[in-house]
């Protein structure tokens, strides 16, 4: 029998695989579990229009995040370790959602989300020293393909009210389904959620970004519907010609300081070179590197939660580089939420 007080910290490389080796629990069987910040995953990749496997994305992103607590996890430029903070981070498991029917994954992945946002924090900083305050806490979602945003923004709406957006994508999302869709089953896309949830009201009014556009269009028409969506767009392009700063501060006056705000990252937002493997891949992207100092450039924005999606981990290199780049955008975000502190709704 090997003695437990004679064992080392397990590496990187050993235990099952949870994000960043954070402790799961089954949250969405127990409803008393606390967090501050939870992991989630949402395997479902049924609105996808070209290359389909974004639903082994959460295991994917998982198992390369142990890299992360390689040297223990200290983010440098941003000053923490969101693995060892003032709270409780858990990684949550996966929300199951059917593969055979895509309405019906949407509500079930509304139902899990809602519970698991609608949870007491670990941390009780504001339970008793703010009337009227509320400790909420903060979700990280790994997809899936981008599908899963009309579900969580409807569930954030239960919660905040309709949300401001920042959307790293070389897509629009926003096509106007009405215009070519042959049934009332292929209204619901990856491309077309955006335009569902501005029609459901689940957008903040003209808050919202686009960043790392390059995609082709059917026509003009398709920026009009945009517009109507209440954003903005910013071409990848534009970083040869305001850098990485330019793009920081263009998002940054769009959605204010203070207002609460949703960040959603696809990972085709990177360039093929640096994530191969997503369902609609565009050339002309970022570089892994450009997208983490972006992020961590939004650190003094109110961000309440965020996604990465799209990453299909059948089209990577053997060398993960994909779910390696998907994984560490994951951690820059975390790691602004542990350097902002307790999430507190007035």
């Amino acid at each position: 029998m090997i003695r437990a007080d004679t064992l080392q910290a397990a590496p990187s490389f050993a235990g099952i695989s949870t994000y960043g080796l954070l402790p799961h629990q089954a949250c969405l069987d127990d409803e008393s579990i606390e967090y501050d910040i939870g992991i989630i995953g949402i395997p479902f990749d049924v609105g996808v229009s070209y290359r389909p496997g974004a639903r082994f994305g959460p295991s994917a992103i998982r198992q390369a995040s142990r890299t992360l607590t390689l040297a223990g996890g200290y983010n440098v430029p941003l000053a923490v370790n969101p693995f060892k903070f003032w709270g409780r981070a858990l990684d949550c498991g996966d929300i199951p959602v059917i593969p055979y029917d895509k309405h019906e994954a949407m509500d079930q992945i509304e139902r899990g989300y809602t519970s698991l946002l609608q949870r007491n924090t670990y941390t009780k900083e504001f339970s008793s020293t703010k009337t009227g305050s509320q400790s909420i806490p903060r979700l990280l979602t790994l997809g899936g393909d981008h599908t899963i945003l009309l579900p969580i923004l409807r569930s954030i709406k239960k919660v905040y009210g309709p949300m401001t957006v920042i959307h790293f994508d070389a897509h629009l999302d926003s096509w106007n389904p009405s215009a070519s869709a042959p049934t009332k089953e292929a209204v619901l896309t990856h491309g077309s959620f955006f335009y569902l949830a501005s029609k459901e009201g689940l957008l903040h009014n003209d808050t919202n970004i686009h960043a790392g556009l390059r995609t082709t269009l059917g026509s003009l028409a398709d920026y009009e519907d945009d517009d109507k969506c209440g954003f903005v767009r910013v071409e990848a392009h534009e970083i040869d010609r305001i850098g990485v700063d330019g793009i920081i501060e263009k998002i940054k006056k769009r959605v204010g300081l203070e207002r609460p705000v949703y960040l959603s990252m696809d990972i085709d937002t990177l360039d093929p070179a640096n994530a191969p493997a997503t369902g609609t891949p565009e050339t002309g992207g970022w570089t892994s590197r450009e997208m983490r100092t972006i992020i961590r450039g939004l650190a003094d924005l109110n961000i309440i939660g965020a996604d990465l999606v799209e990453l299909a981990p059948a089209y990577d290199t053997n060398a993960e580089v994909t779910a390696l780049a998907a994984a560490a955008l994951i951690y820059e975000v975390m790691s602004i939420f542990v350097q902002r502190g307790p999430m507190r709704l007035e």
